[in-house]
């Protein structure tokens, strides 16, 4: 992948605008992805679609990218992330890390961790 730091920018943006199939377009089959709300992980890609289906059913969530650093298949995202609930009442406002591991240009695996909390 040539240019991850823009590659990133444009998964977070088209997140953010609910563009999940576009989203989802850009992970392998058998992403591993990381479940914020419940803990745990969700794998596949049909089970990040759900677990996005029924998040997005309960909170309304905007995440930008901050600082974006890659080390080999490995990239590691400080994001911005604001979590209202569905009556717009601020739920988190907080900075977290965000850990990719790519295979080519096809995200596999998400993790999340938190490294600071405005509130």
């Amino acid at each position: 992948m040539d240019n991850v730091k823009n590659f990133f920018e444009e998964l977070y943006e088209n997140f953010n605008h609910r563009k999940i199939d576009l989203v989802i377009s850009h992970m392998s089959e058998n992403v591993q992805w990381a479940n914020g709300m419940d803990g745990g992980y969700v794998n596949g890609k049909d089970g990040v679609k759900d677990y996005w289906t029924r998040q997005f059913k309960i909170v309304s969530s905007n995440v930008t990218p901050v600082e974006i650093e890659q080390n080999g298949d490995q990239v590691s995202i400080k994001v911005h992330q604001v979590v209202h609930d569905l009556d717009g009442n601020l739920l988190a406002d907080t900075y977290t890390n965000h850990y990719f591991r790519l295979q080519g240009n096809k995200i596999s695996e998400f993790h999340i961790g938190q490294i600071a909390n405005n509130n």
